[in-house]
């Protein structure tokens, strides 16, 4: 969502606070602002993109060694150069940058009307700093204090940071259910919503907790909770490569990403799995493995791309663990009263690591005594920090907005701990995993050979490009892949998609189909494949186009489907993590050739950090 980026040092602030706000970009926004500080302090913003904002103050003296910049997702009021961040307070005097939601922000802001306020933007951001200017003006209090009484007062979530005329050397930073980073230099600070602009200049790294503010100087850093004790830091090394943010010689972001995924697998698997012993280890979870013999059921909540994972991670424990699953969307499951006991292991699935929703379910069922599993890819996020213990992805950066490795990432760990499941529950026989493991090692090559599908891929997504509608039909683990092909299409390039069980399609959606109606149909050879087949006769006989993903040298549904990609035989437990190769080259065609931008599609945002 947001991006915040700030700077306190002995650098030109602008320079390194414009080319954080660009690796952010993924992020989702629709405005984007700075503020500097030099003898005065000054605000520029703009509705639009970075470079809009560039374009906007390339003729202005933007010198000052503090400052911070801003990345706006609309939440409260529409985009424009009025509700775009910074905001100041009414003397403007103060300037903040905020990701979040301040849920009560509008009766406060009836109060600050009522005392002689007057509100330039519709945002909640600035009520927020027109409080800390009104506790200031009415108690008398420094900054400092004011800003920490102020974040009493407010419901919601947030990540700040505050600059003020009058402090020079200040820059203060909070955050409460929103990610906030701290980069420690020498005689320099860096603050930003994750670390992407931070590798460049240090490794070492400060994640705020929730409910702490930072107090930064060029040469010192305080760090309080809101109740105003001191908090010792944790600083930490980032295990990231500056190389990894580029594209690396690919038109975008994404295509990189989908190109990645042979490596991204092989690292997830790295150290994790022992073919020939038939072992799976995860160091993450060990602790737990009394817990695991004895689980009575697993809930796996996420959101998007997750949730398809976790759906897939649901026939693979149920089929090999022999544990009964359940996949809740974390938006749906923190607003009811699920019933959850100590006996529940829940699996927590987040590639950022800071989804909100998410973090709230997790919070509901650790409140009902269960053990929580965090699965993401960032290291030092909060979900990793907030559960019991968890497993990390290794996927690596994901840049792009429409998620594509860290799908088959998490499809790959939710193998894992379906097999380590079934190992300590004795529900598998060590044959059996040897088999299985072999089998799982190979994937990586196999993801190699899918890619070389590309060219033809291509070409299909030009025949299609100019479609309305799609269908995705799949059955059993191949359904959830099958939504995530029906999400990767629409996301990026705003065609409506569809995906559904391929049994369901008699139970309403055929009735779509027609001559201009395409529909992707998952048809390897599986346990249903036969029925798959059934399935096709029937979009066939509607008139329906039928592009099928089947096993190399299937000739059954090549005689009926209108095109075919073929993809490498595996075992069907690893199916999905093959069978989605095609579905993002098909997406991601599609999208470039309606023109439309893929890296940052419009309206949605990388990591949703607000509810």
């Amino acid at each position: 969502m947001c991006g915040i980026v700030g700077y306190i040092g002995f650098r030109d602030a602008y320079p390194i606070i414009i080319k954080g706000l660009h690796r952010l970009e993924y992020r989702g926004y629709d405005s984007a602002g700075v503020a500097l500080l030099d003898k005065e302090l000054k605000v520029y913003k703009k509705a639009g993109k970075v470079d809009d904002l560039e374009k906007f103050v390339k003729d202005i003296d933007l010198k000052g060694s503090i400052g911070m910049g801003h990345t706006r997702w609309a939440t409260h009021g529409e985009p424009s150069d009025r509700n775009s961040h910074p905001h100041s307070s009414g003397n403007r005097k103060l300037t903040i940058i905020h990701n979040g939601i301040i849920e009560n922000y509008g009766v406060i802001k009836e109060t600050l009307t009522a005392k002689g306020h007057v509100f330039k933007s519709d945002t909640d951001t600035e009520v927020l700093i027109h409080l800390i200017e009104d506790i200031i003006e009415q108690t008398g209090l420094d900054l400092r204090e004011a800003v920490r009484v102020a974040l009493n007062k407010v419901i919601g979530a947030y990540a700040i940071v505050i600059m003020s005329a009058d402090e020079p050397d200040l820059l203060i930073a909070a955050r409460k259910g929103s990610p906030m980073v701290i980069g420690v230099g020498k005689g320099e600070y860096f603050i930003a919503s994750d670390a992407t602009p931070i590798v460049e200049y240090t490794k070492n790294v400060i994640y705020l907790n929730d409910n702490e503010i930072a107090f930064v100087h060029r040469d010192t850093l305080l760090i309080k909770n809101i109740d105003n004790s001191v908090q010792t830091p944790y600083i930490q090394e980032l295990d990231l490569k500056l190389e990894m943010l580029e594209k690396g010689g690919y038109d975008h972001f994404m295509l990189k990403e989908i190109y990645e995924q042979p490596r991204s697998i092989r690292d997830c698997l790295r150290g994790r799995i022992y073919p020939q012993l038939g072992k799976v280890q995860l160091g993450g979870i060990k602790e737990y493995t009394e817990k695991l013999k004895n689980v009575d059921r697993i809930i796996i909540i996420a959101c998007g791309t997750s949730w398809h994972a976790g759906l897939v991670g649901e026939y693979l424990i149920e089929e090999y663990a022999r544990v009964p699953v359940e996949v809740e969307y974390a938006s749906e499951f923190r607003y009811r009263n699920p019933i959850i006991t100590e006996k529940d292991l829940v699996i927590a699935i987040s590639q950022s690591g800071e989804t909100a929703d998410t973090m709230a379910a997790i919070e509901l069922a650790k409140e009902k005594g269960a053990t929580i599993f965090g699965v993401c890819n960032v290291v030092g996020a909060s979900i990793p920090r907030t559960t019991h213990a968890g497993v990390y992805t290794h996927a690596g950066p994901e840049i792009g907005v429409a998620s594509t490795k860290a799908f088959t990432a998490q499809v790959s760990v939710l193998t894992l701990i379906a097999f380590y499941i079934a190992q300590q529950r004795g529900k598998i026989t060590q044959s059996k995993l040897v088999e299985y493991l072999t089998e799982l090692n190979q994937i990586p090559q196999l993801v190699e050979q899918a890619l070389k599908c590309n060219d033809h891929v291509m070409e299909i997504a030009a025949r299609f490009k100019d479609s309305t509608n799609c269908l995705f039909l799949g059955r059993g683990s191949s359904f959830p892949v099958a939504l995530e092909g029906a999400l990767k299409l629409k996301e990026i390039s705003y065609i409506h998609a569809e995906g559904y069980p391929a049994a369901e399609m008699k139970h309403g959606p055929i009735a779509l189909i027609d001559d201009e109606m395409p529909v992707v149909v998952i048809a390897t050879q599986s346990s249903s494949y036969e029925k798959v087949i059934s399935n096709i006769q029937e979009v066939k006989a509607r008139k329906g186009h039928v592009i099928a993903i089947v096993t190399e040298g299937d000739t059954e549904v090549k005689a009926m489907a209108d095109y075919v990609i073929e993809i490498p035989q595996t075992h069907e437990a690893f199916v999905p993590l093959i069978a989605t190769i095609p579905l993002q080259l098909l997406a991601y065609h599609i999208a470039v050739m309606r023109g439309c931008n893929v890296d940052q599609p419009r309206n949605l945002a990388k990591s949703v950090t607000v509810e």
